[in-house]
């Protein structure tokens, strides 16, 4: 019988790990195409058409970096932190409540809480990624949640995935971190961390 993608995520996390690092938009909840749509719709008010491919490409990043980059590759002014708030508003309003789990990374999460610490480690607005794990029904087990803004820098670098395992008294080293795109993985790795990518179900 063909092994369940919650059975492989289970076999590829055994180990002597203290934590686990899950990030939450594409790792935990389907919403990245919604997110994307959202930048793309933002950037339209102010006639600003980018190939959302590039929010897949940065996927971690916060969102004030995401929109300094869509200035750089497309000769845009838009000014990021309203931007963001506009992004955000419009996530809010048309795609939250639609928001769907996916499956075997939230039964993954549950299945561990209590047995390790459980920390979520997201490029997203506070409010924003509280609201998607309450929308889960996941928030209660989440102890720990770090976001943009949090740390001096965000993913690529380490800082967020620290102040995780720095805030669970875990260490970095016995810290596995679950992501869904490159910048997170860089982080996790930059930190020393193992990580597994969930859309591939790849240890590293």
């Amino acid at each position: 019988m063909e092994q369940s993608k919650f059975e492989r995520l289970t076999e590829l996390t055994q180990g002597d790990y203290q934590a686990f690092l899950y990030d939450c938009d594409g790792t935990l909840a389907d919403n990245m195409p919604a997110h994307a749509k959202s930048y793309v719709e933002a950037a339209e008010e102010h006639n600003v058409i980018f190939d959302p491919a590039i929010i897949d490409e940065l996927a971690g990043w916060p969102i004030a970096n995401v929109v300094e980059e869509i200035n750089n590759r497309y000769q845009a002014n838009l000014v990021p932190l309203a931007f963001k708030a506009r992004k955000e508003e419009i996530f809010e309003e048309r795609y939250m409540e639609a928001v769907e789990p996916i499956e075997y990374v939230v039964e993954h999460l549950k299945a561990n809480a209590g047995r390790v610490r459980i920390g979520v480690v997201s490029g997203g607005d506070r409010v924003t990624v509280e609201r998607t794990l309450e929308l889960l029904g996941i928030r209660e087990l989440v102890e720990v949640l770090v976001c943009a803004g949090e740390t001096e820098r965000g993913k690529p670098y380490a800082d967020p995935f620290l102040k995780a395992a720095e805030l669970l008294g875990a260490e970095p080293t016995k810290c596995l971190v679950f992501e869904d795109g490159v910048p997170g993985v860089k982080a996790a790795e930059a930190a020393g961390m193992h990580w597994v990518r969930v859309d591939q179900l790849k240890f590293g």
